[in-house]
């Protein structure tokens, strides 16, 4: 499994509603789990289909102590109140930008059983299932940083301690 790097144009694609949930499908979420967990946090949260290639409506995402699958994901509701959030993708390695989003959703999906959940998700978990969302819809985290007007940085390396190092960029 290889991660769709922008500016590909399979990243643009909205994705198509997943009819039946397949054990083929099911097996591929697997596959996105375990290769989501491949990479470092906060890089490795979550993956949409689009980022691999595929088009069905579904992703994989770290909401909470574990991985679920997320299959036809909508966001019914979001608060009135916003934050800014240092965002990264893995389509986008090695930049990060401010992405200002509702601080609390409340979304509505299939799980791999079929089940329809309906939950509501804030801080960090919001912001992943928000990003994902975006990816399946064919928005990428910098549309949001270009319409805004907000800061992109470019990781460039760690400092002797390890703490990452960061370079504001103008685009």
């Amino acid at each position: 499994m290889k991660v769709v790097i922008a500016p590909d144009p399979r990243l643009r694609v909205k994705t198509k509603q997943v009819k039946k949930i397949t054990p083929e499908l099911i097996k591929l979420g697997r596959a996105m789990i375990k290769f989501t967990q491949s990479f470092i946090d906060p890089q490795g949260m979550g993956l949409s289909t689009n980022q691999i290639g595929r088009d069905e409506k579904f992703f994989v995402a770290k909401l909470g102590k574990d991985f679920i699958m997320c299959f036809n994901p909508q966001i019914i509701s979001q608060s009135p109140k916003k934050k800014v959030f240092f965002e990264g993708c893995l389509s986008i390695p090695d930049y990060y930008g401010e992405v200002k989003r509702p601080i609390s959703i409340k979304a509505m999906f299939d799980n791999e059983g079929g089940k329809k959940i309906t939950k509501t998700f804030s801080g960090i978990s919001s912001w992943i299932f928000q990003h994902e969302v975006d990816h399946l819809n064919g928005i990428l985290f910098m549309d949001h940083v270009l319409k805004h007007k907000g800061r992109v940085y470019k990781f460039i390396g760690k400092d002797r301690a390890g703490g990452e190092i960061f370079e504001e960029v103008t685009l």
